[in-house]
Parts: structure tokens; sequence; C-alpha cells
């Protein structure tokens, strides 16, 4: 699996926004959770949402599936509110609480009662079982279950009546390792065959690995929304040289940060272009080496800045 960043995948013109979020504000008292926040989500792809504990999250996720009233703004998912969807389970899978079952239900017979509900044919259950890696353990009660094997229930609820939508809320707590890896490749494949994944995680290594672009709240404010490899594309080089103060002064007002007296890093100039000057001025260059930021120096240093209005 490539990195987020490296991940080369032409959207373009086959994007349609499925997922709105427009001047979306709720406030519980004297708490601002959700502040005119706008965002468009497209299919095919795999979109992170991000930001720290209390940025809202949660509460925006809840108003966009009519578990929560917006004091202002509208939400829609495949161009209608959710409320107003006439089969919305067949358009958005989600996962906002594990399974969310009765501790004495067995696993099977939770996603019965589920797809009972939901208008959804009996061998779907069986499918759903399966597709998650649970047949195993279809008839141990839920009570019984880990954390990561009531996660894999939830997801596959969220699966059982074949949606184009995924909307989850950190769907890798709790798993391990190789659940991580997998829930990885499963995403990765709905969207490449065109669902929407909508995903809130705090693992943001797993999300640099897993999604195309991210959304970043903070304090229930819009920060920015960009794909994962522009977020983490700015040009940092560590230059080692054993004329330095002479590199500095031909990079003519670059930014630069010392690291010890025979090297920098440099912002903002390509690692090309520094090779360059220094090959037109004649000095000599023991390293060049581009350094790629990650999401978590990313996340921390937009967040971190977005302070109280």
């Amino acid at each position: 699996m490539e990195a987020g960043g490296e991940r080369q995948r032409d959207h373009g013109a086959t994007t349609k926004p499925v997922i709105s979020v427009s001047g979306l504000s709720r406030r519980f008292g004297d708490v601002v959770a959700v502040d005119d926040l706008s965002f468009t989500v497209s299919s095919g792809k795999v979109t992170g949402f991000l930001g720290p504990n209390g940025a809202g999250k949660t509460t925006t996720i809840r108003m966009l599936l009519g578990l929560a009233h917006p004091d202002a703004g509208d939400t829609s998912v495949a161009g209608l509110p959710y409320r107003e969807l006439p089969a919305p389970a067949q358009v958005v899978g989600t996962l906002l609480d594990g399974a969310a079952a009765h501790p004495k239900r067995t696993a099977r017979n939770h996603l019965r009662v589920l797809a009972a509900e939901r208008g959804v044919a009996k061998p779907r259950v069986e499918q759903a079982l399966a597709t998650v890696d649970l047949s195993g353990a279809a008839d141990r009660r839920v009570g019984e279950f880990s954390l990561g094997m009531r996660q894999r229930l939830g997801l596959a609820a969220a699966l059982l009546a074949e949606p184009q939508v995924l909307i989850l809320d950190e769907p890798a707590n709790g798993l391990d390792p190789a659940g991580i890896r997998w829930l990885r490749s499963f995403l990765r494949d709905f969207a490449d065959r065109g669902g929407t994944v909508f995903v809130s995680s705090h693992q943001l290594a797993e999300i640099s690995q897993l999604a195309d672009e991210v959304i970043v709240i903070s304090r229930g404010r819009f920060v920015t929304q960009q794909p994962i490899g522009g977020l983490t594309s700015g040009h940092r080089t560590l230059v080692r040289s054993p004329d330095i103060e002479r590199l500095r002064r031909a990079l003519n007002g670059a930014a630069t940060q010392d690291v010890d007296d025979r090297s920098f890093i440099v912002e903002d100039v390509p690692a090309s272009e520094i090779g360059e000057i220094a090959a037109r001025n004649s000095i000599v260059l023991h390293e060049l080496t581009p350094q790629v930021e990650s999401l978590e120096d990313v996340f921390l240093t937009l967040t971190m800045n977005e302070g109280p209005k």
C-alpha cells in the first residue's frame, strides 16, 4: 500500500459532492461546538476528518446523520438531508459506537434483526459477516467480543444494505495491527470502486496511508481541506556544506534554520534549486536532503495556530 502522499489517482472530472455541510453551527450552552462549518466530500475518495479532542467532529457527524439538530446551517448526503432519504441504510452505512448490540445477542442474530428492520435479504447477513471476517464468531454473544471484534460487527452492520457512502467515527478503535491493515485495504477498495468514505480518526499515521484528502477542523471551525500530498509537501531541505555561510548569502534571503556550524534547514526552496544555486557559485555540498513533513507535524501546526476568536 502506497503512502497517502505518494498515491497518484485522478479523481478529477468523475467525482461529485456526495456529502455537503454548509454554514453548520451548534452551541451547547456557552460552548460553541461547531462554528459556521462548511465542506463537501466527493465520491471515489477516502476523506479523513481530523481535529483535536473537542474540535466538533462527532457533533458534526451526528448532525450530518440527523441525530442532532443544528442551530444554523444545512447538511446533505446524496443530495438530501439524511432524514429525508427514502431508504437511508441503502445510501449510508454508519459506524459511530461499535456494534451497539445487545450483549446477550449473537453477532448473526444482531445482523438478522437489522436486516429485517432495513428490508435487507437474509443472505446479506452471512455475506457481511464474511466481509469483516466474523463468520467463525457468528454464533458468539456480542458481550464476549473484544473491542476490535465489536468494531468489525459495527462495520458489518454498516455494510448490510450495500450502501455507497460510509461515515465512520474512529473505525480502527480497538483493532490490532492486522485488523487495521485489513480495514485500510477494505476502505481503499471501497473508494476505488466508486464509493465514498468519510472517516474521523485520531490515528494520523493511519490516515496518512489511507486517505486521499483530509478536512481539518479546530474549535468547531474549518481549518483546511487538502489532498494528503499537498498538505505534507512543503519544501524543507537539509543542506550541509563546508562553506555554509557563503551558501546562505547565495540563497538571497531564503529562510534558514541552523542545525550546526556546517548545516541548516532551508524553508520553501526546492532541493533542486538549492543545488543549482550552489553549482553556479562553485559551493561544495556534502548533503542536500528534502525533509518530508508527516501528517502529524502538519496537523499540530495547523491546530495549534488556531487561536480563539
